[in-house]
Order: structure tokens, then C-alpha cells, then sequence
């Protein structure tokens, strides 16, 4: 073999080769793989709630009165005066309604709350004639505060004893007032009739309210 043809065959052997040797690097080249995938997470956070706090509720509208009543001493008998008013237009049925008032005559404010003590009398210092008053419940306790010179009323009904037959009348001189919650007593001069009787009582009185 002439010395070109042997190079030509040696370069045609070495081309082949190559060849061969790329074909067979692709071959071994293992398939793209896919990256791999990322570990989802969710966008949204999870928001703790805290309880809401209760709200307070308001506390109860106090009347005036009775914050003007706090810690005021009650009215005693030596510092108020007495007097009873007719009640113009009252009475029913043979009961006649007076208006029983009670004035502050001392120097400091006072509390005059529910029902006074009443019974017709002999006397000022005379003991009582039958049954002292009932309570009438018409209307309700509050709390009265009186100033120096104020006044307190409560309604007073009085029973004709004409009109109990079982009534065994006799005169009395007038009304025995205690003011409530009030161990000392007030007498009202005033002459009417009144029942001995000892389970019969002529008179029904209210609470104080403010004049």
C-alpha cells in the first residue's frame, strides 16, 4: 500500500472512531431528570383569636334621692313639728283622708323614710284608743330628705265609727304621731271619736312622700 492511501485509511479509522465514541457518550448520558419538587407551604398563616374581653355592664342609674339619703341620720321626733290638713275632696263611703305633715324645726338634714306610727289618744301623754293605724301600701317607700323647713306628708284615712256597728265609741283628744323607725312620739290636737274596741282599728296611713 502506497504511503497516501495508508494515511487516508489511518484518518478514516480515526474518524470512525470518534464517531463511535460520541454515539456511545450520548447513549450513556442518563435522561434529564425533573428538579425536584419544592415542599408546599400554604400562603395563608392560621390567626390565633384571642377572646374578647366581656364588657362591663353599666351599673343601675341611682336615683337623686337616694344618693341625697346616704349616711343622712334619720328625723327625730324633738326636731319636727306636726299638723294634720284636711284633704280637700277626700273621703269616701263615711272615711274622711287627712294629710298628716311633718316639718324639719332642726338645724341639720334628716331622712324621713316609710311608715309613721298613728293612734288616737286620751291625751299628749294618754294611752292609746283601740288599734293603732294599718299601713296602707297604695304607695311605695321612698326616700325623703328634708332640709331645715322642709316637710313630709302622708295620707291619713280615717274610718267614721258610725259606721261600725260593733264600735264602742269614745271621745279622744287628738292623734299620737311616731315618726318612722322612732321611739319618741308627736301629739296632734284634734277632738273626733275613736273604738275602744281592741281589734278595731279606724285608721290606715301611707308612707311619707315629699310634700
Amino acid at each position: 500500500m502506497s504511503p497516501h492511501r495508508k494515511k487516508k485509511s489511518l484518518l478514516l479509522t480515526a474518524v470512525a472512531a470518534c464517531v463511535l465514541l460520541l454515539s456511545a457518550c450520548g447513549q450513556g448520558q442518563p435522561q434529564g431528570q425533573g428538579s425536584p419538587a419544592g415542599t408546599a407551604t400554604s400562603d395563608s398563616s392560621t390567626s390565633s383569636t384571642t377572646p374578647a374581653s366581656p364588657t362591663p355592664s353599666s351599673p343601675a342609674a341611682v336615683p337623686s334621692e337616694s344618693i341625697a339619703a346616704a349616711g343622712t341620720p334619720r328625723c327625730k321626733a324633738d326636731s319636727l313639728e306636726a299638723r294634720m290638713d284636711s284633704d280637700k275632696g277626700g273621703g269616701a263611703a263615711g272615711s274622711v283622708y287627712m294629710k298628716l305633715v311633718l316639718t324639719n324645726t332642726g338645724g341639720a338634714t334628716c331622712l324621713l323614710k316609710g311608715f309613721p306610727g298613728v293612734s288616737l289618744t286620751h291625751a299628749p301623754d294618754g294611752e292609746p284608743i283601740g288599734l293603732a293605724a294599718s299601713r296602707d301600701n297604695v304607695t311605695s317607700v321612698v326616700d325623703v330628705v328634708l332640709a331645715p323647713g322642709q316637710s313630709g306628708t302622708a295620707v291619713l284615712r280615717y274610718v267614721q265609727p258610725g259606721n261600725i256597728p260593733e264600735c264602742s265609741q269614745a271621745p279622744a283628744m287628738g292623734f299620737r304621731i311616731y315618726p318612722p323607725e322612732e321611739t319618741a312620739s308627736l301629739f296632734i290636737a284634734q277632738e273626733t271619736r275613736a273604738c275602744t274596741n281592741a281589734d278595731i282599728s279606724l285608721l290606715a296611713v301611707s308612707p311619707f312622700q315629699t310634700a
